[in-house]
C-alpha cells in the first residue's frame, strides 16, 4: 500500500490560521480559493475527558457548525469525495463489545462528552442524506485513540497518551514522582498517527462506502492505561515513582472496537508495534519540546 502522493496529485494542508470554519463565509472562501476535488476533514473542537466534561455545549455547537460548513461547501463546489473523522468515544455508553460500524446510533453516548459525541454522529447522518439526495460519496472513518509526533501534549486538556508523555518528561526533569490520573485499569486501543495517515489515503482512494469504517488495531491489541504509562516511562528512561491518582475519573472503562471490516478490505496491513511507536513519539517530543503544542 502506498503512503505518499501519487503523480499528478497536489496536496494542500490547511490549518485554523487559514480559515475559521465556524464561519460559513470563510469556509466557502477557502474552497473557492483552492477548488479541491477531494477533502479529508479533520477539523474539530477537541479535548480530553476533563475539558469535555466542562464544556459540552461548546463542543456541540462548534462542531455542528464546522461540520455543516465543510460538508455544504464541499457540496457547493462539486467535491467528489469527503472523508470526515469520527471517534470511538461517540458510540453508545451501554453496549455490547466489540463495537462495530453499525452501532453508532444505538443509544446515548457516555454522559461525559455527549455534546461532542452527538455532533460527530451527525456527520454520519449528513453523509447519508447527501448521498440519498445528491448521490455524492461523503464518508467517515472512526479511529481509536490516536497518538504520535505533532500531537497536542497539553496536560490539562489533552488526550491520555500525549498528556502522559508530557507529565513523565516533566517528572523526570524535576526529579518528582509521576502522577497518573485515574486507576490505570481503563482499556484503550491506540493507533499511531503515521499508520492512521496511510489508512486515510487508502480510504480516500479505494473505499467506496458511505457507511463509516473503523480504523484501529485489533481487539487483541487493547491495552490498559497502566501498560501505556509503563511504555512511556521506559521510552523516556524515567526512574522515579509512579502514583495512580484514583480520585480522578477513568472515563469509560473500555470502548473495544472491531476492525473486522478494515481487515476484510486490508488483511495484510501492518501496524507499527506499540512500543516502537511510543519510542518514536517520545523522541520527537524531547527533540521538539520548545515548539511542541502543549
Amino acid at each position: 500500500m502506498e503512503s505518499g502522493a501519487r503523480e499528478g496529485e497536489e496536496w494542500i494542508f490547511l490549518s485554523s490560521k487559514e480559515a475559521n470554519l465556524l464561519s460559513a463565509e470563510e469556509t466557502r472562501a477557502a474552497f473557492e480559493k483552492h477548488r479541491p476535488t477531494h477533502v479529508i476533514h479533520l477539523a474539530a473542537m477537541v479535548g480530553g475527558l476533563f475539558r469535555n466534561m466542562r464544556q459540552n455545549l461548546d463542543f456541540w455547537r462548534n462542531n455542528v457548525h464546522i461540520n455543516d460548513n465543510v460538508l455544504q461547501a464541499a457540496h457547493e463546489f462539486g467535491v467528489v469525495k469527503v472523508v470526515s473523522c469520527l471517534s470511538t468515544c461517540i458510540f453508545p455508553d451501554k453496549t455490547t463489545y466489540p463495537i462495530d460500524e453499525t452501532m453508532i446510533h444505538n443509544g446515548p453516548p457516555h454522559e461525559s462528552n455527549f455534546g461532542y459525541a452527538y455532533a460527530k454522529r451527525m456527520i454520519d447522518v449528513q453523509n447519508r442524506a447527501y448521498f440519498q439526495q445528491y448521490g455524492v460519496q461523503y464518508t467517515a472513518v472512526i479511529p481509536t485513540n490516536v497518538f504520535g509526533p505533532h500531537d497536542n501534549f497539553n496536560i490539562e486538556d489533552g488526550h491520555v497518551l500525549p498528556g502522559l508523555i508530557h507529565k513523565t518528561y516533566l517528572a523526570k526533569k524535576e526529579g518528582k514522582p509521576l502522577q497518573v490520573w485515574g486507576s490505570g485499569r481503563a482499556l484503550r486501543q491506540f493507533i499511531y498517527s503515521l499508520d492512521l495517515a496511510r489508512l486515510f489515503l487508502w480510504v480516500l482512494r479505494e473505499y467506496d462506502e458511505v457507511e463509516p469504517i473503523i480504523l484501529s488495531v485489533g481487539e487483541e491489541d487493547e491495552l490498559s492505561i497502566k501498560f501505556a504509562a509503563d511504555a512511556v516511562v521506559e521510552a523516556l528512561g524515567f526512574k522515579g515513582d509512579v502514583i495512580y491518582d484514583t480520585s480522578k475519573a477513568d472515563g469509560q472503562f473500555k470502548k473495544t472496537a472491531s476492525n473486522a471490516k478494515l481487515r476484510k478490505y486490508l488483511p495484510d496491513f501492518k501496524f507499527t508495534p506499540f512500543k516502537q511507536a511510543i519510542k518514536e513519539t517520545c523522541d520527537w517530543f524531547v527533540a521538539n519540546y520548545d515548539s511542541a503544542r502543549k
